[in-house]
């Protein structure tokens, strides 16, 4: 059985250099799953208002931005690194008791959706049916199309002290015991 012959031996002078210029990373350790931090995290919550879930964000200890929408605020997160995403969904997700909510993170044009109810991860959700019942802020945001400046009615957990926030929370539980009377 002959050897394989190289492009230097003879017998390949007249075969085309078909690779050209292209060059080969020494590093492909960005074409395996190793996940680095979302672009962008987003809570999907049923919050009726934006001051709420800002108020509830800043017991919980997170830095977001709260845009409201006719199903329910989205809670944009300012620090998407290491596992603050899905510490932040757990941690909402206890403070609103017995609702669900979804976080949903983008990873370059890949799209995560991860269901939270009473602080535990209820698995993974896809990403169509998400989005086929999502405002159409939330698709914007994780698109691209627009930015949290180009939203109306965004409220940041950065302005409210814990005290306030404490404050806003008992106002709008009055509010909610009220409405049941």
């Amino acid at each position: 059985m002959p050897s394989p012959s190289t492009p230097d031996q003879p017998g390949h002078e007249d075969l085309p250099d078909v690779l050209g210029d292209i060059e080969i990373p020494d590093d492909l350790s960005s074409l395996t799953d190793a996940r680095q931090d979302p672009e962008l995290a987003v809570l999907i919550t049923q919050v009726a208002e934006a001051e709420p879930l800002a108020a509830a964000c800043v017991l919980a200890g997170l830095d977001v931005d709260v845009v409201p929408t006719p199903v329910g605020a989205l809670g944009v997160l300012r620090d998407t690194s290491g596992d603050l995403p899905n510490r932040a969904a757990t941690a909402v997700s206890q403070l609103v008791a017995g609702v669900p909510l979804v976080l949903v993170t983008r990873h370059g044009e890949q799209l995560t959706c991860v269901r939270y109810t009473d602080g535990a991860d209820d698995g993974e959700l896809p990403p169509g049916l998400v989005l086929g019942g999502a405002p159409d802020a939330l698709e914007d945001l994780l698109t691209g199309h627009l930015t949290l400046a180009d939203l109306p009615g965004v409220v940041s957990s950065s302005g409210i002290s814990r005290l306030k926030a404490v404050r806003m929370l008992s106002q709008v539980a009055r509010k909610g015991r009220k409405k049941k009377r």
